[in-house]
C-alpha cells in the first residue's frame, strides 16, 4: 500500500469511526478506531516519509480527520498540529473536545501517540 493509500485508510477511517459513534454503534467505532491505528503505524513504520505524508490531512476539509492527524502529528509538527487543535478546541461537541484533551496530555507531557 502506498503512502496515499495509507492516509487516505487514515481518514476514512477516522471519519467512519465518527459517524459510528454519532449512530451509538461503539462496536462499529472500535473497528475503524483499529484500522485508522493500523493506517498510522504503517505510515510512522515509514519514519517522517510517512509523517510528512500524514500531513496533508491538516488542512482536510473535515474537522475530525484535521484534529486527529493533529493529535498523532504534535511531537513531529508540534507548531502546526497545535494550531489545528486550538482552532478546533475553540467549538462545542466530541471533536473539539478531543482536541482540547489532546492538548492537555501534550502540556502535561503524558501525550505519547507517535514517540518517535
Amino acid at each position: 500500500m502506498t503512502l496515499e493509500q495509507l492516509v487516505e485508510q487514515f481518514a476514512q477511517n477516522v471519519v467512519a469511526q465518527n459517524e459510528a459513534i454519532f449512530r451509538g454503534d461503539a462496536k462499529a467505532g472500535n473497528k475503524h478506531v483499529r484500522k485508522y491505528g493500523a493506517a498510522v503505524d504503517r505510515l510512522f513504520a515509514h519514519g517522517d516519509a510517512g509523517r510528512d505524508a500524514l500531513t496533508v490531512l491538516l488542512k482536510h476539509e473535515r474537522m475530525d480527520v484535521r484534529v486527529m492527524a493533529a493529535a498523532h502529528l504534535l511531537r513531529y509538527r508540534t507548531a502546526e498540529a497545535k494550531a489545528v487543535l486550538e482552532d478546533a478546541a475553540k467549538g462545542q461537541g466530541m471533536v473539539p473536545f478531543g482536541a482540547q484533551q489532546a492538548l492537555k496530555r501534550w502540556e502535561e507531557g503524558t501525550w505519547a501517540l507517535d514517540p518517535g
